[in-house]
């Protein structure tokens, strides 16, 4: 194996499977994206520690296992549309992209928006695609959703995306008063106007921001 696969492949190992994922698409997709290409150069050699990383725009890329975690959740099939909150440098979209037939991600962040097009089309990636939006209205123009990932968290899941999951569809998304009491939940559409959640663990995100106007 080359290096970066090498790290990869321990990553997935030591951080994901021995956490108890197993989801064999989810774990292909962690061991195939290369997580090197989606930080700074100054933190290259840290991309597979475990845990977060500074990013451009003052924002983090998630801890691998948390970005595993989240994409697990919303058990991805082959033929699903997926949306991503936050999209931030590309990783998580990069590795949802690997899991379903198409992905689409929104960021407040335009230079971030930048690089991620720019990463994802060096990579060939042509089934994602990284627009600029208020992530709290979702992306109507594109619903319904099969999977969404907020990579943020609120008080309670925006009405906006509620409505953009097709029948059956999984949100995942941190859910808390304050940055020190979230909890990943895993939100189920089981009717027009039903919906079962689950507790997933606690996490830290940065708050949901919704733009003025």
């Amino acid at each position: 194996m080359k290096p970066w696969e090498t790290q990869r492949d321990v990553m997935v190992r030591q951080q994901l499977v021995r956490r108890g994922l197993r989801d064999p698409a989810v774990l292909h997709a962690m061991r195939t994206v290369p997580r090197e290409v989606f930080v700074p150069e100054r933190f290259r050699k840290l991309a597979y520690r475990d845990g977060p990383l500074p990013i451009e725009a003052g924002q983090t890329i998630s801890q691998p296992f948390i970005v595993a975690l989240m994409l697990a959740a919303v058990e991805p099939e082959p033929t699903d549309r997926l949306l991503e909150v936050g999209a931030g440098s590309g990783y998580a979209l990069a590795v949802a992209s690997r899991c379903v037939a198409e992905s689409v991600g929104l960021e407040r962040h335009k230079p971030l928006i930048t690089l991620a097009r720019q990463r994802l089309e060096q990579l060939g990636y042509d089934n994602a695609a990284v627009h600029h939006a208020d992530g709290t209205v979702g992306w109507p123009d594109a619903a319904p959703f099969d999977a969404i990932l907020v990579a943020a968290g609120a008080a309670e899941v925006p009405n906006a995306l509620r409505d953009q999951l097709a029948a059956g569809g999984r949100l995942v998304m941190p859910l808390g008063k304050g940055r020190q009491d979230q909890c990943l939940t895993l939100l189920r559409r089981v009717g027009p106007d039903r919906f079962e959640s689950r507790p997933l663990g606690p996490v830290r995100f940065v708050p949901l921001v919704s733009e003025p106007g």
